[in-house]
């Protein structure tokens, strides 16, 4: 069923930052998300920082999808390729359906920003129990690539021809 609204819906979002260094001080993606979500007149439901270790981000996403008011996650950090960048193997088990074309879409839109080093994102997106997660590079450039490319009129109902608040329920 496809089907747009005339008036805006704002969805209810969870913010995970996934840091090993990040304090609530010095967590500039993360905030710049919750800003950037309010903004955009959605509701911040819960914010949180955690280190990069699979469980504890497993853990944290698991509980959020559980809760059926949380209809959108955006997850910041861990999705490079070093030895602690574990976010898409915590993640990806959570998915009943990836979302492939968030990440090719993120790094088309990031190459004209920083050229081949897009190339070391591992930027994914999926669904999970009907809640859309969005996991994105920990730099602050990269959120904003994400959230204004492509994260705000996917989750903005009126958004044509398609959006994800299609797909989460109201």
């Amino acid at each position: 069923m496809s089907h747009n609204f005339a008036e805006f819906i704002p969805a209810n979002i969870a913010v995970l930052t996934v840091s090993d260094t990040r304090t609530e001080e010095t967590d500039t993606s993360g905030q710049f998300l919750v800003d950037a979500l309010k903004e955009a007149g959605h509701i911040l439901r819960m914010k949180s920082i955690v280190i990069d270790d699979v469980y504890k981000i497993r853990a944290i996403v698991a509980n959020w999808v559980a809760d059926e008011k949380t209809q959108v996650i955006l997850v910041t950090g861990g999705t490079g390729f070093t030895l602690r960048d574990s976010t898409p193997e915590a993640l990806t088990p959570l998915f009943d359906k990836r979302i492939e074309g968030f990440g090719e879409l993120f790094r088309a839109i990031s190459y004209q920003e920083i050229g081949s080093s897009t190339i070391q994102s591992r930027a994914i997106a999926g669904f999970s129990n009907r809640t859309v997660i969005f996991a994105m590079p920990g730099s602050t450039g990269a959120c904003k690539t994400a959230w204004n490319g492509i994260i705000k009129e996917q989750i903005d109902a009126r958004h044509s021809p398609c959006n994800f608040m299609q797909n989460v329920g109201f």
